[in-house]
C-alpha cells in the first residue's frame, strides 16, 4: 500500500493528520468499548436473576394449574380464565446506555385482586385464585425477561461492531498509516540527500569555473609584460650599438 503513495509533503501531511484522528479515533472506541462491556456484564448479571426467577415462576404456575385443574375440573379452570374483563397494558419507552438505545417496558393491570379478576368468588375455590395469582407472576417475570434479553442483545451486537471496529484501526489502517508515513519520510530524505549532493557538486564545479577564470586571468595579465622585455633589449643594443661610432 506504501508504494501507492506519492512520497510528496503534502500526502506527509495528510497522513499525519489521519494518524492523528485515527489514534484518537481509536482511544475513543476503546472508552466505548469498556463502558459497554461493563454495562453488559450488569445486564447479563441481571438476567441471571431474571431467568432463574421465570424459570421458578414457571414451574410454581404449572404446580398450580395442574392442581386446580385436578380439584376443580378443566371447565371451572378455563371458565375463570374467561371471566376476565381488564387485559393486561403494556407500554414501551427506550433508554440510552452507552450510546445504545434499549427498550423499557413497563406494564399495568398485570397483578389483580380477587373482585378484579371477573369471577364471582362463590364460585370459585382458593386453588384457582393461587393458579391466577402465580400466572399474573409470571406474566410480570415474562415482561421483566423480554427487556432484559433485549436489552443484552442489542449491548452484545454493539459491543461486538465496537470491537471490530477497535480491530480495523489498530491492525489495519493505523500500521497501513505509519508506513506509509515511514516510506514518504525515507523517500523525502532520499531526495534531501540526493538533492545536497547535486548542490555541492553544482557548488564544487562553479568554484573550479571561478579558479580557473581566475587562473586564465593572471595569465593574460603576464602575458604582456614579457612581450615588453622582449623588445626592450634590441632596443638597447641599437642604442649601444650607435653609441660607439659616434665616440670614434
Amino acid at each position: 500500500m506504501a508504494k501507492d503513495v506519492k512520497p510528496t509533503r503534502k500526502n506527509l501531511m495528510e497522513i499525519e493528520d489521519r494518524i492523528e484522528l485515527s489514534e484518537r479515533g481509536h482511544g475513543t472506541l476503546e472508552k466505548k468499548r469498556d463502558g459497554l462491556i461493563m454495562e453488559f456484564m450488569d445486564i447479563l448479571d441481571k438476567a441471571q436473576d431474571v431467568r432463574g426467577d421465570l424459570a421458578q415462576d414457571y414451574e410454581d404456575a404449572q404446580k398450580k394449574i395442574n392442581m386446580a385443574r385436578a380439584m376443580e375440573g378443566d371447565v371451572a379452570v378455563r371458565g375463570a380464565a374467561a371471566a376476565l374483563q381488564e387485559h393486561p397494558e403494556i407500554t414501551t419507552e427506550s433508554k440510552n446506555i452507552m450510546g445504545v438505545v434499549v427498550p423499557q417496558i413497563e406494564s399495568s393491570r398485570v397483578s389483580k385482586s380477587l373482585d378484579q379478576r371477573g369471577y364471582g368468588i362463590m364460585g370459585t375455590s382458593a386453588r384457582i385464585d393461587e393458579a391466577a395469582e402465580a400466572y399474573e407472576d409470571l406474566l410480570e417475570s415474562i415482561i421483566l425477561a423480554a427487556e432484559v434479553e433485549t436489552a443484552m442483545k442489542k449491548m452484545l451486537r454493539e459491543i461486538e461492531t465496537t470491537k471490530r471496529r477497535v480491530n480495523a484501526l489498530e491492525f489495519k489502517l493505523l500500521p497501513d498509516l505509519y508506513d506509509n508515513q515511514e516510506y514518504i519520510e525515507q523517500k523525502l530524505e532520499e531526495q534531501e540527500r540526493e538533492e545536497t549532493f547535486r548542490l555541492k557538486k553544482i557548488k564544487e564545479k562553479k568554484e573550479q569555473q571561478e579558479k580557473e577564470e581566475r587562473q586564465a586571468e593572471a595569465e593574460d595579465e603576464a602575458a604582456p609584460d614579457v612581450g615588453d622585455e622582449s623588445t626592450a633589449e634590441p632596443d638597447m643594443e641599437q642604442s649601444t650599438a650607435g653609441g660607439v661610432p659616434g665616440g670614434d
